[in-house]
C-alpha cells in the first residue's frame, strides 16, 4: 500500500507522456477479436460471482496466519501459505527467490501525560525506529504543525525535548492526502535528530478519529541518525493540540522497547500461467508481509487475493492465453520496498530477457475499495489498447483516466528503470482509517467489491495477454519526476 510511493505516483505527471501522445492513440483503436471478449465477459461474470473467491483466499491468510511483519515467523509461514495455495491453483510455475533485509522487531510501547495527571496516550512506535533507554525518555514537549516548520525551527528550541508534529492527512477518493501528510512520519525522525530532539511524537498518518494509533516506516538517513518517534492516536494527538492552544507546556514520558535485531530473509513468491505463443508476460503483483497491527487483511491481503484469483481464473479458461500472467508476491514491502528492490536486481542481471519479457506491470496495494478508473504509463499504441480494454471494464464503473499516472509501490522500481504500467485504482475514502492500524481485519472487506476488484485484474490480464501490442517497456525510458 503506501509508505510516501502512492501519491507521488498518482500525482507524478511525466514528461515523456504528452496530451498529443493521447490523442494520436486514440485514432487507432486496436481490435480484440469476439472470441477473447466472450472469454473476458465470461471471467467478469466469474469475478463478480465470486469463483475462486479471493474473499477465501483472504480469509485463510489472515485466520491461519495472522499478522507477518517482514522477518518474522508468521513472515516465513506467509510465505509457505503462498507456496502451497498457488500450487492448489492452476499455475504452470510457482517458486520462490530470496530477499534478505535488517530486521525490526517491535517489544513495549508506552506513552504517558506525566504533567497532566499521568494521562494515558494511544501511541505506536514507527517501523525502523531506534528504541528509547531502558527506562524511557522524559521531556518537555514541543509542537510544530508541519514537517517545515520542524525544519525551520531553531535547534535550541527543540534541542533536549521531544518535538511533535500535528499535520492531520485529509480524505480523498484517490488517497493522495497520504502524501501531503506522510513526510512527517517519514522524515520526521531525522529532521528532528538533525535539531537535537530525543524523541518524536507525529499524528498519525489516518483519517479516522478512534484512538487507535497508525504506524508506518520512516525514512533513515546516509548518515543513519534519527531519534526514537512513535505516532499518536488522532484524539490523542487532538488532546496535546488542545494543551497547547490553553498555553501550557506538556511533558510527556515515553517508552519504546524496539529496533534492529539482526538480519533477516524472506521471500518473493511467484505463480505463472505461461503463454501459448510467447515467453512475455505480465506482472501482478502485491506484498506478502503486513505490520503486526491487525491481520493485514487490507494491506495487503486483499491485493494478494485479487492477483492470485484473477490469474487463476485466466489459467482455467479453456484457452490458454498467448502471453503469460506472472503473479508476484513481494516480501516486506512496508519496512522499505525490500522485496520489489530485489525482484528489479535480478531481473537486471538476467542476461537473456529479464526487464523486456514483461509487457507491463500492475499492481493491487489500497485496499479492497471497487476500482474506479484505469489509468497507465505506456506508449501510444499500449494507451489505444488500454482504452480497447476500457470498453470491456465500462460494465464494473470504471471509467478511463489518463496516461500519464503510474501507480504501486512493489513496482515503482521496474517503473522507475521503464517498465511499462497500468494502475486499475480502488476507492480509498475510507482506507486510511484503517490503513498500518490495529483495525485492519477481515471484517472491514466488502466481498462484493472485492470480487469486482478480480474481476477487473481477469478482464484486464486476459484482453492484454492475447493481443499482439508491445505496451512500452524499453521504449519509455527511465521514470521522470517533475
Amino acid at each position: 500500500m503506501k509508505n510516501l510511493l502512492i501519491t507521488v505516483l498518482i500525482t507524478v505527471v511525466l514528461s515523456s507522456v504528452s496530451e498529443t501522445v493521447s490523442a494520436q492513440a486514440s485514432s487507432f483503436m486496436p481490435r480484440i477479436s469476439g472470441a477473447d471478449i466472450a472469454i473476458a465477459e465470461e471471467l467478469r461474470r466469474k469475478g463478480m460471482a465470486g469463483e475462486h473467491t479471493a474473499y477465501q483466499l483472504v480469509s485463510s491468510l489472515t485466520t491461519e496466519v495472522g499478522p507477518r511483519p517482514g522477518g518474522s515467523p508468521a513472515d516465513a509461514k506467509a510465505v509457505q501459505w503462498a507456496v502451497n495455495n498457488l500450487r492448489k491453483m492452476g499455475f504452470d510455475r510457482v517458486w520462490t527467490e530470496s530477499v534478505d533485509f535488517p530486521y525490526w522487531r517491535r517489544g513495549d510501547e508506552s506513552a504517558t501525560l506525566v504533567s497532566h495527571g499521568n494521562q494515558y496516550m494511544a501511541l505506536t512506535a514507527l517501523g525502523g525506529t531506534p528504541g528509547t533507554p531502558e527506562n524511557g525518555i522524559t521531556a518537555e514537549v514541543v509542537h510544530f504543525k508541519t514537517l517545515e516548520d520542524l525544519q525551520n525551527a531553531e535547534p535550541a528550541r527543540v534541542r533536549g525535548k521531544i518535538a511533535f508534529i500535528s499535520n492531520r492527512m485529509q480524505p480523498s477518493r484517490d488517497g493522495s492526502g497520504y502524501g501531503r501528510a506522510v513526510v512527517a512520519r517519514s522524515q520526521g525522525p531525522a529532521v528532528a535528530a538533525q535539531k537535537g530532539a530525543l524523541a518524536l511524537v507525529i499524528r498519525s498518518i489516518g483519517t479516522d478519529n478512534d484512538r487507535l494509533p497508525h504506524t508506518g516506516a520512516i525514512r533513515l538517513p546516509d548518515n543513519g541518525r534519527v531519534v526514537p518517534a512513535a505516532a499518536l492516536s488522532n484524539p490523542d494527538a487532538d488532546q496535546l493540540v488542545r494543551l497547547f492552544e490553553h498555553g501550557m507546556r506538556p511533558r510527556i514520558e515515553l517508552i519504546l522497547d524496539v529496533g534492529f535485531a539482526g538480519k533477516a530473509t524472506s521471500y518473493n513468491v511467484f505463480g505463472e500461467v505461461t503463454g501459448s505463443e510467447s515467453e512475455d508476460f505480465i506482472l501482478m503483483g502485491a506484498h506478502l508481509d503486513s505490520w503486526d497491527m491487525g491481520t493485514g487483511a487490507l494491506d495487503d491481503g486483499a491485493g494478494v487475493a485479487i492477483v492470485m484469483t484473477a490469474a487463476d481464473l485466466i489459467a482455467n479458461q479453456s484457452k490458454r492465453p498467448k502471453r503469460g500472467i506472472r503473479v508476484a508476491l513481494f516480501a516486506n514491502e512496508e519496512q522499505g520496498l525490500f522485496g520489489g528492490r530485489a525482484y528489479l536486481a535480478e531481473q537486471l542481471n538476467n542476461e537473456s530477457a529479464g526487464l523486456m519479457q514483461h509487457l507491463f506491470v500492475v499492481e493491487s496495494d489500497l485496499g479492497a475499495g471497487r476500482i474506479y478508473r484505469i489509468d497507465g504509463r505506456v506508449n501510444q499504441l499500449g494507451w489505444a489498447m488500454v482504452q480497447s480494454i476500457h470498453r470491456h471494464l465500462a460494465p464494473l464503473g470504471i471509467e478511463l483516466g489518463e496516461n500519464d499516472r503510474p501507480g504501486g509501490s512493489d513496482i515503482f522500481p521496474m517503473i522507475q528503470a521503464g517498465v511499462a504500467n497500468i494502475a486499475l485504482r480502488q476507492d480509498a475514502s475510507e482506507y486510511f482509517d484503517l490503513h498500518h492500524t490495529d483495525n485492519d481485519t477481515l471484517d472491514k472487506i466488502d466481498p462484493e467489491a472485492l470480487n469486482q476488484n478480480v474481476a477487473a485484474y481477469a478482464v484486464l490480464g486476459w484482453l492484454a495477454a492475447n493481443h499482439d501490442i508491445n505496451f512500452g517497456t524499453g521504449e519509455l525510458g527511465p521514470l521522470t519526476l517533475n
